[in-house]
């Protein structure tokens, strides 16, 4: 059973700056398909960078802004978040697909004040 520990979130004006990280485990394996959710007050759960394998897809509202990476070592995939704005206030979720099983984690508050 696939285990995600997030790090990271908070508040911050916006134009600021936040980092999340998120780590998996157990770690004798590669989770290759990892990447980042966010679900907006009263909104449904979004997309917002996720790895599929070496393929990065990012939603169209943070190209630019955001950029995910990760440590194959470690199973940790980060998420730096540059120029945000209020519209990105949400709960930020690390998320991992294996073996057919995807697997979130409890979740991150991120909020962003004008």
């Amino acid at each position: 059973q696939v285990r995600l520990g997030e790090s990271g979130g908070g508040s911050v004006q916006a134009g600021g700056s936040l980092r999340l990280s998120c780590a998996a485990s157990p770690n004798n394996f590669w989770y290759m398909n990892m990447g980042w959710y966010r679900q907006p007050p009263g909104k449904a759960r979004e997309l917002v960078a996720m790895y599929s394998g070496a393929i990065i897809d990012y939603a169209d509202s943070v190209k630019g802004r955001f950029t995910i990476s990760r440590d194959r070592t470690k199973n940790t995939v980060d998420l730096q978040m540059n120029s945000l704005k209020p519209e990105d206030t949400a709960v930020y979720y690390c998320k991992v697909v294996h073996n057919g099983v995807t697997t979130w984690g409890q979740g991150t508050q991120v909020t962003v004040s004008s």
